[in-house]
């Protein structure tokens, strides 16, 4: 991003560094105050209510970030824990000039959208965001969804991307902006790559589609990747069986689950 390179060059310095690290702290900080003080109004007065801001209460152009989602205690550890991680994964990999404009700019475009639609918002989406670039980033990245099972983050990424989706197509103006700004960040900074990406394997299956059609016509069959050693089987016979290779075999035999634990194992001599 050459943009980002040149603002980098002339504006690195005024970078906040760590700054996830403020933003979870104040999060804790602010669920602290509401689980000690359920009855207290200082968080409403957080919240970003764009009538509000018109009177003249600016900060909440801002104080809606530090409003942490509504969780257990324990819960609340491990949402704000995971915020970090994801922030300081981000950081690392951007510096935290990049990082700064990632998240502030998932943030203009929040506040911009609550004021077009008149609406206020919370910072779900924008944390989503985070996320997402995460994923994007380290896709093999694994966590233990409830503790116990770990996954990759880039199916959780997925799942993410179909509640964006989900909420674009059934839920209010409101909902519907703050969702559409959510990824306007991750766009700006993984759109050329997406689009990059998505050509070079249109590419790729064109040619296989085209060396495929070449050697079909040379030889009159269809170009298989899979063949049963035993009995021949392969993936356009049946789509959905498995082929594995025997690790005993000696050489690249491959069979289909049929016969992989049943055939007589072949075993090269020297001499033959």
């Amino acid at each position: 991003m050459k943009l980002l390179d040149r603002l980098e060059r002339k504006f690195g310095r005024y970078a906040i560094p760590q700054l996830i690290v403020y933003i979870v702290g104040i999060n804790g900080l602010v669920y602290m105050l509401r689980y000690g003080m359920p009855q207290s109004d200082a968080i409403s007065k957080m919240w970003l209510y764009p009538h509000m801001v018109l009177k003249g209460e600016v900060w909440r152009l801002f104080t809606w970030i530090f409003i942490p989602p509504s969780a257990s205690l324990l819960w609340i550890f491990f949402i704000l824990y995971f915020y970090y991680m994801v922030g300081i994964g981000l950081e690392r990999e951007w510096g935290s000039f990049r990082f700064n404009v990632y998240y502030f700019t998932g943030m203009a475009a929040t506040v911009l959208a609550a004021f077009v639609v008149g609406e206020g918002t919370t910072a779900i989406y924008l944390n989503l965001s985070l996320f997402l670039a995460f994923a994007s980033l380290y896709p093999d990245f694994e966590i233990l969804l409830f503790f116990i099972l770990p996954v990759k983050v880039k199916y959780l990424a997925w799942i993410n991307w179909g509640f964006i989706a989900l909420t674009v197509v059934t839920a209010p103006l409101a909902g519907k902006a703050a969702a559409l700004v959510s990824v306007a960040n991750f766009f700006m900074f993984f759109g050329r790559d997406i689009v990059s990406s998505a050509k070079n394997r249109g590419s790729a299956l064109q040619r296989r589609r085209s060396f495929a059609a070449k050697l079909e016509k040379g030889t009159g069959r269809k170009k298989t990747m899979h063949t049963c050693t035993i009995c021949g089987i392969t993936e356009d016979d049946d789509p959905v069986m498995e082929f594995r290779y025997c690790s005993t075999c000696e050489g690249h035999y491959e069979y289909c689950m049929k016969h992989l634990k049943d055939h007589a194992h072949i075993q090269k001599t020297l001499g033959v």
